[in-house]
């Protein structure tokens, strides 16, 4: 079981805007987005300055999820982030709680590790602990330093 930890702390605008780049830097574009994100000040700050500059890029977000830290069940978070097949799944929270989460999503028709990007605070070793690396294989996204970070195989 994975539990509790500290709120992840608050992006940076180099964060941010590496994060922009990978997404719209891929080979097959992405369009349209499924935004996650804890319930914590910081993890909802974070989204809403990505929907603010996803949206400035004529972007899509097709749907907004939040989760509280601890859950009975994550199916319902799940089951909204993937419900509209969106190009790519954009996750902001605390490495305990996105765990949780991700090991739901695994479990879903339709998401895809390698089209999944989170913040800083997702470049936890921990992560592939509490989901394993089959699970995360191709999961990436930004360091606060504006650099970028992957989980694979390798």
């Amino acid at each position: 079981m994975v539990t509790g930890a500290p709120a992840p702390a608050a992006h940076t605008d180099a964060e941010l805007t590496s994060l922009l780049a990978l997404l719209t830097s891929m080979r097959s574009p992405v369009r349209s987005v499924a935004v996650g994100h804890a319930r914590d000040g910081a993890s909802r700050a974070t989204a809403q300055a990505f929907l603010r500059a996803w949206e400035a890029l004529d972007r899509d977000v097709l749907t907004v999820v939040d989760w509280p830290e601890e859950a009975a069940s994550w199916l319902r978070p799940a089951q909204r982030l993937t419900a509209q097949a969106p190009d790519a799944w954009v996750l902001a929270g605390a490495p305990p709680g996105v765990a949780h989460l991700l090991r739901r999503l695994r479990r879903s028709l339709g998401w895809d590790p390698g089209r999944t990007f989170g913040f800083a605070s997702l470049a936890d070793p921990r992560m592939v602990e509490f989901v394993g690396v089959d699970a995360l294989d191709g999961l990436r996204g930004a360091s606060a330093d504006g650099g970028t970070w992957e989980i694979g195989r390798n």
